[in-house]
Protein backbone atom coordinates (compact mmCIF):
# COMPACT_ATOMS: atom_id res chain seq x y z
CA UNK A 1 0.00 0.00 0.00
CA UNK A 2 1.48 3.09 -0.81
CA UNK A 3 2.15 4.55 2.81
CA UNK A 4 2.10 8.40 1.22
CA UNK A 5 -1.23 7.90 -0.02
CA UNK A 6 -2.41 6.89 3.24
CA UNK A 7 -0.94 9.16 4.98
CA UNK A 8 -2.48 12.09 3.15
CA UNK A 9 -6.12 10.35 3.33
CA UNK A 10 -5.42 10.55 7.16
CA UNK A 11 -4.79 14.02 7.49
CA UNK A 12 -6.66 15.21 4.94
CA UNK A 13 -10.05 13.37 6.55
CA UNK A 14 -9.16 14.78 9.91
CA UNK A 15 -8.22 17.93 9.07
CA UNK A 16 -11.81 17.93 7.42
CA UNK A 17 -13.95 17.30 10.57
CA UNK A 18 -11.95 19.22 12.46
CA UNK A 19 -12.84 22.34 10.52
CA UNK A 20 -16.42 20.77 10.15
CA UNK A 21 -17.16 20.50 13.51
CA UNK A 22 -16.55 23.83 13.98
CA UNK A 23 -18.08 25.44 11.23
CA UNK A 24 -20.71 23.11 11.55
CA UNK A 25 -21.93 23.02 15.02
CA UNK A 26 -23.01 26.71 15.34
CA UNK A 27 -24.75 25.54 11.92
CA UNK A 28 -26.33 22.69 13.23
CA UNK A 29 -27.55 24.46 16.14
CA UNK A 30 -29.49 27.10 13.96
CA UNK A 31 -31.27 24.69 11.86
CA UNK A 32 -31.87 22.78 15.33
CA UNK A 33 -33.87 25.15 16.30
CA UNK A 34 -34.46 28.59 14.12
CA UNK A 35 -38.34 29.35 13.03
CA UNK A 36 -36.43 31.37 10.33
CA UNK A 37 -38.17 31.09 6.60
CA UNK A 38 -34.74 30.66 5.21
CA UNK A 39 -34.29 27.83 7.26
CA UNK A 40 -35.18 25.40 3.76
CA UNK A 41 -33.00 26.68 1.38
CA UNK A 42 -30.36 26.31 3.67
CA UNK A 43 -31.16 22.85 4.76
CA UNK A 44 -31.21 21.92 0.86
CA UNK A 45 -27.81 24.02 0.28
CA UNK A 46 -26.22 21.88 3.33
CA UNK A 47 -27.46 18.36 1.55
CA UNK A 48 -27.01 19.09 -1.98
CA UNK A 49 -23.25 17.57 -1.75
CA UNK A 50 -25.50 13.92 -1.28
CA UNK A 51 -27.28 14.68 -4.72
CA UNK A 52 -25.12 16.31 -6.73
CA UNK A 53 -22.50 14.62 -8.72
CA UNK A 54 -19.32 14.49 -7.20
CA UNK A 55 -17.87 16.05 -10.68
CA UNK A 56 -20.09 18.80 -10.88
CA UNK A 57 -19.35 20.04 -7.42
CA UNK A 58 -15.43 19.27 -8.06
CA UNK A 59 -16.08 21.24 -11.28
CA UNK A 60 -17.44 24.47 -9.42
CA UNK A 61 -14.86 24.17 -6.71
CA UNK A 62 -12.19 24.11 -8.91
CA UNK A 63 -13.14 27.27 -10.64
CA UNK A 64 -13.72 28.78 -7.56
CA UNK A 65 -10.00 27.92 -6.25
CA UNK A 66 -7.93 28.50 -9.13
CA UNK A 67 -6.43 32.04 -9.86
CA UNK A 68 -9.08 33.56 -11.64
CA UNK A 69 -11.65 32.35 -9.01
CA UNK A 70 -12.88 34.08 -6.05
CA UNK A 71 -10.96 32.58 -3.22
CA UNK A 72 -8.30 32.32 -5.76
CA UNK A 73 -8.13 35.66 -6.11
CA UNK A 74 -8.60 36.23 -1.99
CA UNK A 75 -5.70 34.35 -0.93
CA UNK A 76 -3.42 35.19 -3.94
CA UNK A 77 -2.67 32.13 -5.07
CA UNK A 78 -4.18 29.61 -6.83
CA UNK A 79 -5.67 26.99 -4.73
CA UNK A 80 -6.07 24.52 -6.94
CA UNK A 81 -4.59 20.92 -6.72
CA UNK A 82 -3.01 21.84 -3.12
CA UNK A 83 -3.69 20.37 -0.08
CA UNK A 84 -5.79 23.62 1.11
CA UNK A 85 -7.83 23.67 -1.81
CA UNK A 86 -8.42 19.79 -1.42
CA UNK A 87 -9.77 20.19 2.35
CA UNK A 88 -11.97 23.28 1.38
CA UNK A 89 -13.69 20.64 -1.44
CA UNK A 90 -13.73 18.53 1.15
CA UNK A 91 -15.54 20.32 3.50
CA UNK A 92 -18.48 21.43 1.40
CA UNK A 93 -18.46 17.38 -0.14
CA UNK A 94 -19.26 15.87 3.68
CA UNK A 95 -20.86 18.97 4.87
CA UNK A 96 -24.38 17.15 5.08
CA UNK A 97 -22.39 13.50 6.78
CA UNK A 98 -21.56 15.95 9.69
CA UNK A 99 -23.99 18.73 10.21
CA UNK A 100 -27.08 16.72 9.90
CA UNK A 101 -25.92 14.25 12.45
CA UNK A 102 -25.64 16.97 14.63
CA UNK A 103 -28.69 18.68 14.20
CA UNK A 104 -30.43 15.76 14.86
CA UNK A 105 -29.12 15.21 18.07
CA UNK A 106 -29.68 18.45 18.91
CA UNK A 107 -33.20 18.47 18.17
CA UNK A 108 -33.73 15.66 20.20
CA UNK A 109 -32.20 17.10 23.18
CA UNK A 110 -34.04 21.39 22.27
CA UNK A 111 -33.23 23.84 25.04
CA UNK A 112 -34.45 22.65 28.23
CA UNK A 113 -31.00 21.58 29.57
CA UNK A 114 -29.61 25.38 28.27
CA UNK A 115 -31.87 27.62 30.01
CA UNK A 116 -31.17 25.30 33.26
CA UNK A 117 -27.67 26.06 33.18
CA UNK A 118 -28.53 29.88 32.26
CA UNK A 119 -30.89 30.15 35.02
CA UNK A 120 -28.16 28.70 37.25
CA UNK A 121 -25.56 31.49 35.83
CA UNK A 122 -23.82 29.53 33.80
CA UNK A 123 -22.78 31.01 30.82
CA UNK A 124 -23.80 30.41 27.00
CA UNK A 125 -20.50 28.91 26.20
CA UNK A 126 -19.97 26.94 29.54
CA UNK A 127 -23.54 25.36 29.27
CA UNK A 128 -23.31 24.44 25.84
CA UNK A 129 -20.09 22.72 26.51
CA UNK A 130 -20.87 20.93 29.88
CA UNK A 131 -24.70 20.60 29.51
CA UNK A 132 -25.34 20.40 26.01
CA UNK A 133 -22.81 18.44 24.29
CA UNK A 134 -22.40 15.80 26.40
CA UNK A 135 -26.09 14.94 26.09
CA UNK A 136 -25.76 14.89 22.78
CA UNK A 137 -22.48 12.94 21.96
CA UNK A 138 -24.52 10.13 20.05
CA UNK A 139 -24.59 13.04 17.50
CA UNK A 140 -21.00 13.88 17.92
CA UNK A 141 -19.85 10.40 17.68
CA UNK A 142 -21.65 10.44 14.80
CA UNK A 143 -20.91 12.79 12.47
CA UNK A 144 -17.06 12.04 13.79
CA UNK A 145 -17.16 8.80 12.05
CA UNK A 146 -19.89 9.08 9.36
CA UNK A 147 -17.74 12.72 8.55
CA UNK A 148 -14.25 10.93 8.21
CA UNK A 149 -15.24 7.81 6.71
CA UNK A 150 -17.51 9.66 4.10
CA UNK A 151 -13.86 11.63 3.60
CA UNK A 152 -11.25 8.83 3.25
CA UNK A 153 -14.36 7.35 0.16
CA UNK A 154 -14.01 10.77 -1.79
CA UNK A 155 -12.79 10.09 -5.66
CA UNK A 156 -14.53 12.14 -8.21
CA UNK A 157 -14.01 15.66 -5.96
CA UNK A 158 -10.83 15.16 -4.87
CA UNK A 159 -9.67 14.13 -8.43
CA UNK A 160 -11.33 17.11 -10.30
CA UNK A 161 -9.75 19.77 -7.32
CA UNK A 162 -6.46 17.94 -6.21
CA UNK A 163 -5.54 15.60 -9.02
CA UNK A 164 -3.09 12.87 -7.57
CA UNK A 165 0.50 14.29 -7.02
CA UNK A 166 2.49 12.17 -4.90
CA UNK A 167 2.88 13.33 -1.51
CA UNK A 168 0.13 15.92 -1.64
CA UNK A 169 -2.99 15.22 -3.08
CA UNK A 170 -2.77 11.73 -3.97
CA UNK A 171 -5.08 9.88 -1.47
CA UNK A 172 -5.99 6.03 -1.30
CA UNK A 173 -9.02 6.07 -3.69
CA UNK A 174 -7.21 7.88 -6.73
CA UNK A 175 -4.19 5.28 -5.75
CA UNK A 176 -7.11 2.58 -6.50
CA UNK A 177 -7.70 4.32 -9.94
CA UNK A 178 -4.36 4.88 -11.20
CA UNK A 179 -3.57 0.95 -10.27
CA UNK A 180 -6.58 -0.06 -12.13
CA UNK A 181 -5.51 2.18 -15.21
CA UNK A 182 -2.51 0.82 -15.48
CA UNK A 183 -3.98 -2.85 -14.88
CA UNK A 184 -2.24 -3.79 -11.53
CA UNK A 185 -5.36 -5.55 -10.08
CA UNK A 186 -3.62 -6.94 -7.50
CA UNK A 187 -2.37 -4.09 -5.59
CA UNK A 188 -5.83 -1.75 -6.78
CA UNK A 189 -7.77 -5.44 -4.43
CA UNK A 190 -5.68 -4.84 -1.81
CA UNK A 191 -6.70 -0.98 -1.32
CA UNK A 192 -9.96 -1.59 -2.02
CA UNK A 193 -10.58 -4.46 0.50
CA UNK A 194 -8.89 -2.59 3.14
CA UNK A 195 -11.45 0.55 2.55
CA UNK A 196 -14.51 -1.81 2.11
CA UNK A 197 -13.75 -3.42 5.57
CA UNK A 198 -13.18 -0.11 6.95
CA UNK A 199 -16.34 1.69 5.68
CA UNK A 200 -18.00 -1.79 6.78
CA UNK A 201 -16.58 -1.54 10.60
CA UNK A 202 -17.45 2.48 10.54
CA UNK A 203 -21.04 2.03 9.59
CA UNK A 204 -21.44 -1.52 12.62
CA UNK A 205 -19.73 1.53 15.12
CA UNK A 206 -22.36 4.15 14.18
CA UNK A 207 -25.46 1.46 14.45
CA UNK A 208 -23.61 0.09 17.94
CA UNK A 209 -23.58 3.83 19.75
CA UNK A 210 -27.09 4.67 18.33
CA UNK A 211 -28.60 1.80 19.90
CA UNK A 212 -26.53 1.63 23.07
CA UNK A 213 -26.25 5.17 24.35
CA UNK A 214 -29.44 6.88 23.28
CA UNK A 215 -29.63 10.75 23.04
CA UNK A 216 -31.26 12.08 26.55
CA UNK A 217 -34.31 14.30 25.19
CA UNK A 218 -35.75 16.49 27.06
Amino acid sequence: MDLSALWVTVRLATTTVAVLLIVGTPLAWWLAHTRSPSRPVVEAMVALPIVLPPTVLGFYILITLGPYGPLGQLANMNLAFTFTGLVIASVFYSMPFVIQPLQGAFEAVGKAPLEAAWSLRASKLDAFLTVLSPMASRGYVSAIVLGFAHTVGEFGVVLMVGGSIPGQTRVLSTTIFEHVEVMEYGQAHTISAAMLVFSFLVLLAVYIVNRRFPIHVS
